[in-house]
């Protein structure tokens, strides 16, 4: 009896911790050119850049990198201040792949991969992700200085007067 209990415990905990692993945050279903659409109208219109974060939920990286994202205080409320954040899906249940050509295929970086464009939709930037790792997680340095480097007052040529 007591050896059903430990396995019952074990098997409880293990559900659980698995079930926390795969966490959702794509939505596959989604219809990616319209939310991307209308992401680039919204940061047109509060003058911001979008942020594409293009992963899928199979992908433990994209997970942990939308987790660190929405919890961390100082990247959370950076990504809020300075950009509309889009999380575009790429899974076998739908790879996107029509809007993913628009973005010059950014998925050849590994996932997650990060796209930046204008408020107009022009293509900025792809980033790798991997360049903003640390051990078995993100550096939220990097991080950080990654999105301080493609916001709008970074990219706005009157910060860098020709005196």
């Amino acid at each position: 009896m007591k050896k059903l209990i430990i396995t019952s415990i074990f098997l409880l905990v293990s559900v659980v911790l698995f079930a926390q692993e795969k966490e959702a945050v794509y939505n596959p279903n989604a219809d990616a050119k319209t939310d991307l659409k209308n992401a680039i109208a919204k940061a047109k219109a509060e003058k911001k850049h979008v942020l594409i974060q293009v992963g899928g939920n199979w992908c433990p990286w994209c997970i942990k990198f939308h987790k660190m994202a929405t919890t961390d205080t100082k990247i959370d409320s950076t990504i809020k201040a300075d950009y509309v954040y889009l999380l575009l899906n790429y899974s076998k249940e739908n790879k996107n792949l029509n809007v993913l050509k628009t973005l010059q295929y950014p998925q050849r970086f590994g996932f997650p991969v990060f796209v930046i464009l204008d408020g107009d939709g022009k293509l900025l930037h792809t980033q790798d992700s991997g360049l903003l790792e640390l051990d078995k997680g993100y550096d939220p340095k990097k991080v950080l200085t990654f999105l301080k480097q493609w916001n709008v007052k970074a990219l706005d040529p009157r910060n860098y007067p020709e005196k």
